[in-house]
């Protein structure tokens, strides 16, 4: 294991300070192809949803195994060639610097009162409807996107790169998160032939979202003038509320530990989504709480990491 935790720290910074090269090849991208070439194949006829668990089991164990392969050949050259491969296999799993950058692109046009591009940049993080959005709801729009992928983007990958020896275990989990992704929707082409998907990424996301928010929720940036225990409270009441089994555990995190409310209505593709609201709205959402949640991502990434070293190192020493 003391190659793997080496490789995940160094991808951990790489990530940070590297990101995602706009011109480099990007595993997801391959996954993705994958999951199309097979959907094209396997989502017609009957037993749709039979077919989505096989294609969850092809995609997953595709991934993993491809993954494992590539490791073995590069510790088989020597153990700092499988060091740096597996680091750079980790750091394009994980996506700080590409939330934080994304985030930002929005943030500036709104400190500048330029909302029209403020609402174009917006539209490349979110599904939701963004033509018509004040500068309240499209910071709303960030906050909600970036406190949420803390979890899908960065811990949840890292969760399983420590849980699952490495560099397999990241691309394990990002093979179920873009199978959700792709076909995890509730319409009449997904709804029977994602349902595997959509269930393996809740059960998957299931430990690491709620780790996320109770690091946020203990140690992230605190503007609320609530008490610890009915932070806590709200937290866990309001979190149950959005209609992902996950997300809310990170929504509703940031909406106590900044004062702030989240939650309201969405609109996808014109089709109205009310979502419950979470947080009390001790203050009005601003574009600077956008930079808050920024600090509640640092915080979270690397307490999460270091309670996972923490973690494995008892482990480690036990057994």
């Amino acid at each position: 294991m003391g190659p793997h935790i080496i490789a995940i720290a160094i991808g951990l910074l790489v990530d940070r300070i590297i990101g995602d090269p706009p011109n480099w090849p990007h595993p997801v991208r391959w996954i993705g192809s994958l999951i199309s070439k097979l959907t094209d194949w396997l989502n017609k006829g009957r037993a749709r949803k039979e077919k989505g668990f096989l294609l969850v089991i092809l995609v997953v164990g595709i991934t993993f195994f491809s993954t494992v392969a590539i490791l073995i050949g590069a510790y088989s050259i020597h153990i700092w060639v499988g060091i740096a491969v597996e680091s750079i296999l980790i750091a394009s799993g994980l996506a700080q610097k590409s939330l934080k950058e994304a985030a930002m692109d929005v943030y500036k046009p709104l400190m500048a009162k330029d909302l029209p591009t403020a609402r174009q940049k917006l539209s490349w993080i979110v599904g939701r409807d963004t033509e018509e959005l004040d500068e309240k709801e499209i910071t709303r729009g960030v906050v909600e996107t970036v406190s949420e992928n803390i979890s899908d983007g960065i811990t949840a990958p890292l969760f399983y790169a420590f849980l699952l020896a490495g560099a397999p275990g990241l691309w394990l989990y990002k093979a179920i998160n873009t199978l959700d992704s792709m076909v995890g929707y509730k319409n009449e082409k997904y709804e029977k032939f994602g349902f595997a998907a959509a269930k393996l990424d809740d059960i998957a996301n299931y430990i690491p979202s709620r780790l996320t928010g109770y690091i946020i929720m203990l140690w992230g940036k605190k503007e609320s003038v609530l008490p610890f225990w009915e932070r806590m409270k709200g937290w866990w009441l309001d979190a149950k509320k959005h209609p992902s089994p996950n997300s809310g555990y990170l929504e509703a995190a940031t909406a106590y530990q900044l004062g702030i409310q989240l939650g309201g209505v969405n609109t996808y593709k014109g089709v109205v989504s009310n979502r419950a609201l979470m947080g009390i709205g001790e203050v009005t959402l601003t574009p600077r709480h956008i930079v808050s949640t920024i600090s509640h991502l640092n915080t979270a990434v690397f307490l999460f990491w270091l309670w996972m070293m923490v973690i494995g190192g008892i482990l480690f020493v036990i057994t």
